[in-house]
């Protein structure tokens, strides 16, 4: 009889004590989940990372065994598990120590230090929100309202053509747009909102589709504010922003809801004001059940309006007929608008198994008058033209991950499936007249094109190597009619695509981190050139790899690199002032990306971020093979202060070399080196700001195109840079208040 005692008591001590799935939740200090959080069984060697919800899954986990729990920004803890039931962990913030950062513990190194800069070097312009993207470089060239040009990985990618944008799930790319393909406005983004950055360079990710041959980059808006805040921007040149940030829930459970409001207007340094404004509204309501499943709400709207002195002739400035902030037609300008509502919705199935799906929509208008060549083609009335849409887009993604043992090998599967319809009506390319009298009609028509797509990636673990492929599928409808024929004929085209991927990842040591990534991808199209072209050759693939590291040789320095190649089969160029879209031929480009983070004292941060890029169309002749305003060499960096005794700031620079402007580079656009400073001191609830752009004053060209045009009463033409000027010195002074 004792012997069956023992027996059973051992037996019940065995089930008690043997390992199993340990489920949880991380949070800070505020009760708020915090992702992608480190925890480290340092008995079994087991280890699992946060979700977006705060919750983890840790195997082979049992009462009794010693947990580290760890994130960069916040206090490490170790603790000893005395029960598995409802295991909650809070972790306390504290200042970004990098030699706290271990590479093999990160979820997504990237992401780390897009929040290590976020955090270092907060953003207050939407500019700064792009410029957070390592080797992407933006231009502003008419009055400020019009989405910026954007240059990356050797690609001028005008507003959007070559890289992925969304906010929240919510693609920020337009197709087809009046403008130019791929048009990306993210102005209607409140900078002090922005949570996180994801980027990417490559079209290596099974989640990315249209738009993904230099990159992609998703932002995240935050869930919750730590507190609410007014601020109250001043600066030259009429200058003036206000933000407004208001938590509505404050200390509610489960559930935050914020507004955020912002205007700004200014009339720039031009001769010819500007007379820009801008309008944005924001809400979002969080709320997370018992289990842990989590809906999100948002809502915004932004409404913009300004004028421009366009891009002017080299020639006219060194004439002296005008100055560099003069204008030859301070007519063009424009007005834009965007609403958007967006819904999301994250569900655990089970412990292993997670789905996210968010569904949109966005109403979209856009007006722009502008006039690149002045009086090339009507030396009567000139060349001004009018572009125009009333676009509404509809879209769901839906994403399941799957957590699972191939044999002895971890595995995770995620799958999802995607759609987006988008509405035009009325698409609009007319030659005007003062902005008042409609000359003629060049284009005019409705667009519908419905992008369906569905991926399935895995990723297999072998101990320190790890390896995903993945298979993408999208399929395009494409359709179009036009108002400018005489009998209605709806002309369409359809297109599926596969665009299969491969990447490879190997730690090496706990901070040396190897990678292989390679994929198929295609260059995005506008539906007037698909039905043009009677469907042929509409989507050219594109080939690329990457061979990178992530390292971090000295405890405060992370290094990372990557050599990169990329073929296009075909690579279309925009033709603003025709409205039509031309094809260049096959291309290719190679180079170098180099970043580094160091921390030299517990508030002092040095980044850095420089970029070398080959860019030449391949059946060109030598010489004659230059990609017009392919950048082939940048560098970003600076020194930032994080609290030192209540100060805060940086010195931060941006360099771009000369590039060719045309194709036998006898047109070249200047390069340019600018300084930006700024600083800050809290005290109490209150912070006060100082911040100047171009500290050096330097003559700069912000944006530059080799053009063909010819000014009233010249007999020729002339082809050469036309270019918007870049910001002089301006300075601006912030207050803000927390309550």
């Amino acid at each position: 009889m004792k012997q069956i005692l023992t027996l059973t008591i051992l037996c019940c001590f065995s089930l008690v004590t043997r390992a199993q799935n340990l489920k949880g939740i991380v949070q800070n200090e505020l009760n708020q989940p915090l992702e992608a959080a480190y925890i480290y069984n340092q008995s079994t060697e087991s280890h699992a990372h946060s979700t977006e919800n705060g919750v983890f899954l840790i195997k082979d986990t049992k009462v009794g065994d010693s947990l580290r729990i760890g994130l960069l920004g916040y206090k490490t803890r170790i603790i000893r598990l005395e029960s598995s039931e409802n295991f909650k962990i809070t972790l306390e913030e504290k200042a970004f120590q990098l030699d706290e950062m271990m590479i093999t513990e990160e979820l997504n190194t990237v992401s780390t230090i897009s929040r290590l800069d976020l955090n270092i070097t907060p953003v207050n312009s939407t500019q700064e929100v792009l410029r957070k993207v390592p080797g992407l470089f933006i231009g502003q060239h008419a009055g400020g309202g019009k989405a910026e040009q954007l240059f990356l990985r050797g690609f001028d990618i005008d507003h959007g053509t070559d890289v992925s944008i969304s906010v929240d799930g919510m693609p920020v790319n337009m197709v087809s747009h009046a403008h130019g393909q791929g048009y990306s406005d993210l102005h209607f983004v409140i900078p002090e909102t922005v949570n996180k950055i994801d980027f990417g360079k490559g079209a290596y990710y099974a989640q990315e589709g249209d738009f993904n041959t230099a990159g992609y980059v998703n932002f995240k808006t935050k869930d919750y504010l730590k507190e609410s805040e007014i601020s109250f921007t001043v600066g030259q040149f009429n200058t003036m922003r206000t933000v407004g940030l208001f938590d509505l829930l404050e200390s509610s459970k489960n559930q935050n809801a914020y507004v955020a409001l912002e205007y700004i207007n200014t009339d720039g340094p031009f001769e010819s004001p500007q007379n820009f404004n801008r309008l944005n509204l924001f809400g979002k309501y969080v709320v997370f059940s018992p289990e842990n499943d989590k809906l999100t709400l948002t809502a915004s709207h932004f409404t913009s309006r300004w004028d421009a002195s366009g891009q002017i002739p080299q020639r006219e400035v060194d004439n002296g007929n005008i100055t560099r902030f003069g204008a030859i037609d301070d007519t063009e300008g424009g007005q834009t608008q965007r609403t958007n509502l967006n819904v999301t919705y994250d569900k655990y199935i089970d412990d292993n198994t997670k789905l996210s799906t968010n569904a949109f929509y966005s109403h979209y208008a856009f007006e722009l008058y502008s006039n690149f060549t002045f009086f090339l083609e009507d030396p009567i009335n000139g060349d001004q033209i009018f572009q125009k849409e009333d676009r509404n887009i509809f879209g769901v993604n839906t994403t399941i991950t799957h957590n699972t043992n191939f044999g002895d090998t971890e595995l995770t599967l995620t799958s999802g499936i995607g759609l987006r319809h988008d509405i035009s009506d009325d698409v609009e390319l007319s030659r005007t007249l003062n902005r008042s009298t409609t000359l003629e009609n060049i284009q005019l028509g409705d667009i519908n094109q419905t992008n369906i797509d569905a991926y399935v990636n895995a990723e297999f673990e072998f101990g320190k190597f790890k390896v995903a492929p993945a298979l993408r599928v999208d399929y395009f409808k494409f359709m179009y009619n036009d108002a400018l024929q005489t009998n209605y004929a709806t002309l369409s085209e359809t297109k599926t695509i596969l665009s299969p991927k491969l990447n490879f990842f190997y730690n090496a040591q706990d901070n040396l981190q190897l990678y292989l990534k390679s994929g198929l991808g295609f260059h995005s199209n506008d539906t007037r050139v698909v039905v043009a072209n009677g469907g042929e050759d509409i989507l050219p693939r594109s080939y690329g790899a990457d061979l990178g590291t992530v390292w971090k040789p000295f405890p405060k320095l992370v290094v990372n690199s990557a050599l990169w190649y990329l073929f296009l089969e075909q690579e279309f160029v925009y033709v603003g002032d025709a409205g039509i879209v031309e094809p260049s031929g096959k291309t290719r480009r190679f180079g170098l990306d180099l970043g580094l983070r160091y921390q030299l004292t517990d508030w002092l941060f040095l980044d850095t971020d420089a970029t070398l890029t080959n860019a030449r169309s391949i059946d060109e002749a030598d010489g004659q093979d230059y990609i017009p305003l392919a950048p082939d060499f940048t560098l970003v960096g600076g020194l930032s202060v994080d609290d030192l005794n209540g100060f805060s700031g940086g010195l931060r620079f941006r360099y771009l070399d000369d590039r060719a402007a045309n194709e036998d580079n006898s047109i070249v656009a200047e390069g340019y080196m600018v300084t930006d400073f700024n600083v800050n001191y809290s005290f109490n609830k209150v912070t006060l700001g100082l911040a100047i752009e171009n500290l050096f004053d330097v003559e700069w060209n912000e944006t530059q195109f080799a053009t063909e045009s010819r000014l009233q009463g010249e007999a020729q033409s002339v082809e050469e840079i036309h270019f918007t000027p870049g910001t002089p010195f301006f300075i601006k002074g912030t207050v803000s208040y927390r309550f």
